[in-house]
């Protein structure tokens, strides 16, 4: 390249999704790349000021540009009649369904028509999957997967899973899986007699938050600060614990206590609960267990997700149980066929059988220890090349190169 092409950055925060769609894709194209890119981050961009934009060859940024969409909107519309190249990359589907915590905001808003008219507007669309791309085609053809990635150099990929007599079945999320949680349930149930040889380890345990009450004679509406047990996370606790019953009196009135505290000997219990960690750290839980969990229910929200539990349970070389549903279908091979086990890379739970399947196959894998590691290695080796930061990155550099 004669000259560095400049890009801006625009994420729409500064962790969580503007972490692993906006800043580390760039930083690392920054580093890998440097002779033929000069990335700038901007998390405050001027609105009214197109001069300020003109000194770019792209801008890239995560749905909208700022925080006002009509303002963003028409500020792609004057980038692209610049010459400006404008990319517009999206993770999550526009509209949660009704179960979701955020549905009524973004309906009352009509946030999902305004993300629809960006991407209608964006000279090109960056998205996680196949599967969402064939969707986003509906109104722009101009769509590239650029999927979630790892740095394998990564130190929070990179914590040592400690060994224990019990078998350790986890899920790490946050607080929107209520409903996807729930289809755990029965299985779990199922398995309370095997409280001696497993462990159920919740990630993301997490007690922040505000309510809004309404006074429903003057309509009167103050906010406070959430009662612990009020939160997703204690009912998440009751389907892990299968309502506490699965533990010991002392530990659970310990649990119930909700402060952040130690207790003595919880790696030996049949339950663990595990507080949030910064977004810089999150993924260092994945040592804290061995079979990692992915359920969805089967709605085009979470069809429309990543496969990011996949990835990163591949690179800490888990063994994963998975719906097997829309994100969870494009790289994972369901491991059992009619003869027993067989050469694929997880163990897939098929809609009809959410009841019963999510228990009988944790089971299989507590008594077949060693197919846990199998699986585990298997799916590494199906990850660690293709969902590499390294590789990622080397495909964005030849799209941002082939636009310009």
């Amino acid at each position: 390249m004669s000259k560095q092409i400049k890009v801006l950055v625009l994420p729409s925060d500064r962790s969580g999704v503007g972490k692993f769609r906006s800043i580390d894709p760039h930083l690392f194209l920054q580093s890998e790349h440097s002779s033929e890119f000069h990335i700038d981050i901007n998390y405050e961009p001027p609105m009214n000021d197109i001069n300020f934009y003109k000194n770019y060859d792209i801008v890239a940024f995560h749905r909208n540009i700022g925080n006002d969409f009509e303002l963003g909107n028409n500020l792609i519309k004057e980038l692209n009649a610049l010459g400006v190249v404008t990319v517009c990359d999206i993770d999550d589907y526009w509209l949660p369904t009704k179960e979701h915590p955020i549905h009524s905001v973004i309906k009352l808003h009509n946030i999902d028509k305004k993300i629809i008219e960006n991407l209608k507007v964006a000279k090109y669309v960056t998205t996680t999957t196949t599967l969402y791309a064939d969707v986003i085609r509906k109104f722009n053809k101009n769509v590239f997967v650029f999927p979630n990635a790892i740095n394998p150099n990564d130190p929070q990929f990179k914590e040592p899973t400690l060994p224990s007599d019990k078998v350790r079945v986890g899920w790490l999320g946050g607080s929107s899986h209520l409903h996807d949680l729930m289809l755990l349930d029965k299985s779990f149930a199922s398995l309370s007699k095997y409280r001696s040889k497993l462990q159920f380890v919740l990630c993301g345990f997490d007690t922040r938050g505000v309510v809004t009450e309404i006074n429903a004679e003057t309509n009167e509406q103050k906010k406070r600060n959430i009662k612990p047990e009020e939160t997703v996370w204690a009912t998440y606790e009751k389907i892990f614990t299968q309502n506490y019953s699965i533990i010991d009196l002392d530990y659970k009135n310990f649990l119930l206590k909700f402060a952040q505290d130690t207790y003595e000997g919880e790696e030996n219990q049949s339950y663990l609960r595990v507080w949030t960690k910064p977004v810089t750290s999150y993924a260092k839980n994945y040592s804290k267990f061995d079979i990692s969990l992915a359920p969805i229910k089967n709605h085009v929200f979470n069809l429309m997700k990543s496969q990011l539990k996949v990835i990163e349970a591949g690179f800490y070389k888990k063994a994963i149980i998975a719906s097997n549903l829309g994100p969870y279908t494009i790289d994972l091979k369901h491991a059992i066929n009619k003869n027993g086990f067989g050469s694929g890379n997880a163990l897939l739970v098929d809609e009809n059988n959410n009841k019963y399947d999510w228990g009988k196959y944790i089971e299989k894998l507590m008594k077949n220890p060693n197919l846990i590691t199998d699986l585990g290695e298997s799916l590494y080796e199906t990850v660690k090349d293709k969902y590499s930061l390294i590789t990622v990155t080397n495909n964005r550099a030849e799209f941002y190169k082939s636009i310009i």
